[in-house]
């Protein structure tokens, strides 16, 4: 296992739309464990392959009952609204309040190819929405109203100043 580094903010992978996994094998095997890895080291909740620099249709997620990998999910249903604050493995610092509908069916694969379906809300909805973002090329920068966007899009821009300093 080893280590990946996450992609962040500006990163043309992130805006690209993952294609589904065709054949689980010891590639995609390894690739999980490296990016379970990776988002320990983090550390994150969740981490989807774009953000590794993969652009195939899976994540990673642990929010404390041990990991799990979800290959080609798809949220097939949705309802409610919950506001819960949000941060990014790819915008690293910045956290923001979002509106995401407070329940999903998640529905997708395993690992080892058994068909998954999921009912999530709050945190575990919340993730499973946020990675799913990341399969379709959607950064969290895309959900924050106006003025959030230029607050987020401004310290973005100071950030990339003092690293090019």
């Amino acid at each position: 296992m080893s280590i990946q580094p996450i992609r962040t903010y500006g990163d043309p992978v992130l805006k690209t739309l993952a294609t589904d996994v065709v054949e689980i094998d010891s590639k995609i095997a390894k690739l999980v464990a490296d990016m379970i890895e990776t988002m320990y080291e983090a550390p994150g909740v969740g981490l989807a392959a774009p953000q590794v620099g993969v652009e195939k249709r899976l994540f990673v997620y642990d929010i404390g009952d041990g990991p799990l990998a979800i290959l080609n999910p798809r949220i097939t249903e949705s309802d409610g609204e919950w506001v819960y604050e949000e941060g990014c493995l790819s915008v690293p610092g910045l956290y923001f309040e979002i509106v995401r509908p407070a329940k999903v069916l998640l529905e997708g694969i395993d690992l080892y190819g058994n068909e998954v379906s999921i009912e999530a809300s709050e945190l575990l909805g919340r993730v499973f929405q946020h990675e799913v973002d990341h399969l379709d090329g959607i950064l969290l920068l895309e959900r924050l109203d106006e003025a959030q966007l230029k607050a987020a899009k401004k310290e973005l821009r100071k950030r990339a100043m003092e690293a090019g300093a």
